[in-house]
C-alpha cells in the first residue's frame, strides 16, 4: 500500500511514524526542510521538499499508483487544493482532509463530489468537542473512547484506594463485582501499558480500562468502588471554534456554562450565538478574575484556548482555587506525558483526534473506526467480521492473533457480548479488538483475509 502524506507537521510526523513500522510504503511532502528533516530522521519514509498542491510535486510522489492521499496540513485550502490536483491525476486514489475551518465544513457536499472527491473530511475541532462530552457524561474517567455507534465503550479510570477490585486477579474479578458483562481491556501502572492476561493483578495507582455495553457502564462503575457527582456548572476558557461549538452542546438547561475569552469582539459575537451560556470577558490566567467568578464552585473548567501553555496554567490556576475538574487542550504530543504529574485532570488533543479518524481508512480489513489508548502504544480497533476472514467460524482461544491483542467485545444484531474463549465469531460480527501497536500489521491480516483494501 502506497501512502502519500501531504503535510510533515504533528498529524503528518506521527502517522507517518506510525505507518513506518507497518512495512507501508509512505511519502511525506512538505514546503518545510526542516520539518521533513524531522520526519527522515525519525522514520524510514520518502520525503519530498515542495507544495502537495503542486500537480507537479504530486506527480513526482507517484499520484498514480497510490492508494491514499491524506492532506493534513494546518491550512484548509492547501488540503482541497491538494485532492483536486490528485483526484485530476488518479481517480481511483482515496482522498482523505482535515478541514475545520465552517466556511468548507458547512459545504461539505462540495468538496466530497465532482472535482474534489473527499472521501472523508477530517474536523478534529468537533472530534475534541464529542471527546469532551463523553468526559463529561462519566465525571469519574480519564478517557472515554465509543464504538458500535455508540453501543458501546472503552473506558479508562483511575480505582480510588478503596476500590474491591484492588488486589484481585483478573480471572477471580467476578468474586468481587458480580457476574456484570465486562472486560478489563488494559492496564496503565508507572506509565507502563499491559494488555493483562488472566493472571495479571489489579494494583492500587492502576489506570483500568474496561470494554461494555453502555447500558452497562454505570452499574460498573459503582461495582469497581467508584462515586461521582454529575457535572453541572461548567467553565469554558477559549472562545475560539472549540469553545463555542462546545458551549452551543452544553447550551441547555442542564448546565450552567460560563464562556471566558479576552477578545471583546469576539464575546460580543459569542452573546449573540449563544443563549443560556453567560459570556465573560478577560484572561484566564488571572486569579483575580478566576476568584470573581467563583472558579472554586466549578465542577469542571476546561481551558481551550489556542495558546496550550495558556491552558496548562488556566487549568493549575483553577485547580488550586477549588475546581473540582480540569481539561486542557494540548497540540504539542511532548506536553501529554507532563498533564497528569502535574495535576491536570483530562487532556484533549485535536492533532490526535485527527490521526484516530484518519487511520481506520489505512487498515485492511473491514475496519470503521480506531482510537489510540495511551498515546499511540496500542490501538483499538472496530472491524466488521468478514465470512471469507481468519477470525470466522473459530472460537475466541484459537484465533491466530499475537499476544497481546484481545477481542474485547463485539455487536451481534443488537446485542453487545462480552465473549469468553468458546465464543464462536460469525460473519457480520461488529468486533471491537485491542492491539499493541507492534502487532497491528498482524491484526489487519487476520481481519482482512483475502478482502480488498476499503
Amino acid at each position: 500500500m502506497r501512502i502519500i502524506i501531504v503535510g510533515a507537521g504533528e498529524v503528518g510526523f506521527h502517522i507517518s511514524r506510525r505507518l513506518a513500522v507497518e512495512n507501508k510504503e509512505v511519502i511525506v511532502i512538505d514546503r518545510s526542510a526542516d520539518a521533513l528533516k524531522r520526519v527522515a530522521e525519525a522514520t524510514d519514509v520518502k520525503t519530498i521538499k515542495g507544495s502537495g498542491s503542486s500537480p507537479g510535486v504530486l506527480q513526482e510522489a507517484g499520484v498514480k499508483g497510490a492508494d491514499i492521499l491524506l492532506a493534513v496540513t494546518d491550512s484548509d485550502e492547501i488540503n482541497i487544493l491538494s485532492c483536486y490536483f490528485a483526484n485530476q491525476l488518479s481517480k481511483d486514489i482515496t482522498k482523505l482532509a482535515r478541514i475545520r475551518h465552517r466556511d468548507y465544513t458547512d459545504y461539505a457536499n462540495l468538496v466530497r463530489e465532482g472535482a474534489i472527491g473527499i472521501k472523508k473530511i477530517i474536523n478534529p475541532d468537533q472530534e475534541v468537542v464529542d471527546s469532551i462530552l463523553r468526559l463529561m457524561s462519566v465525571p469519574g474517567a480519564v478517557e472515554i473512547n465509543e464504538f458500535a455507534q455508540g453501543k458501546i465503550r472503552l473506558i479508562g479510570v483511575n480505582l480510588p484506594p478503596d476500590s474491591p477490585v484492588i488486589g484481585t486477579k483478573l480471572l477471580n474479578l467476578r468474586d468481587r463485582i458480580g457476574d456484570v458483562p465486562v472486560v478489563i481491556a488494559a492496564i496503565v501502572r508507572d506509565d507502563e501499558l499491559i494488555i493483562p492476561s488472566g493472571v495479571d493483578e489489579i494494583r492500587k495507582g492502576d489506570v483500568v480500562y474496561f470494554a461494555c455495553d453502555i447500558r452497562d457502564q454505570d452499574d460498573i462503575i459503582d461495582r469497581l468502588g467508584i462515586k461521582y457527582e454529575p457535572i453541572k456548572k461548567v467553565m469554558i476558557v477559549g472562545g475560539g471554534n472549540i469553545g463555542y461549538q462546545l458551549a452551543k452542546a452544553l447550551d441547555n438547561k442542564h448546565f450552567h456554562t460560563r464562556l471566558l475569552d479576552n477578545d471583546p469582539e469576539r464575546c460580543q459575537y459569542l452573546s449573540e450565538q449563544l443563549d443560556r451560556p453567560i459570556i465573560l470577558q478577560g484572561d484566564g490566567t488571572d486569579q483575580e478574575v478566576l476568584r470573581e467568578e467563583n472558579i472554586g464552585d466549578m465542577d469542571m473548567v476546561i481551558a481551550v484556548t489556542g495558546d496550550e501553555e495558556t491552558n496548562i496554567l488556566t487549568c493549575l490556576l483553577a485547580k488550586s482555587l477549588g475546581a473540582r475538574s480540569t481539561t486542557t487542550r494540548i497540540n504539542n504530543f511532548a506536553y501529554m506525558p507532563l498533564i497528569d504529574p502535574i495535576g491536570i485532570d483530562h487532556l484533549v488533543c485535536p492533532r490526535l483526534s485527527a490521526i484516530n479518524s484518519l487511520l481506520h481508512f489505512i487498515r485492511r480489513g473491514q475496519v470503521i473506526s480506531t482510537a489510540s489508548i495511551k498515546a499511540d502504544e496500542a490501538e483499538v480497533l472496530e472491524a466488521i467480521a468478514q465470512e471469507k476472514s481468519d477470525v470466522v467460524g473459530k472460537p475466541i482461544m484459537e484465533l491466530d492473533f499475537p499476544r497481546g491483542s484481545l477481542v474485547l467485545c463485539f455487536q451481534r444484531g443488537h446485542d453487545v457480548i462480552i465473549p469468553r474463549g468458546d465464543t464462536v465469531i460469525e460473519p457480520g460480527d461488529r468486533l471491537v479488538i485491542l492491539s499493541a501497536r507492534n502487532n497491528i500489521s498482524k491484526v489487519e491480516k487476520a481481519l482482512d483475509a483475502k478482502m480488498e483494501f476499503i
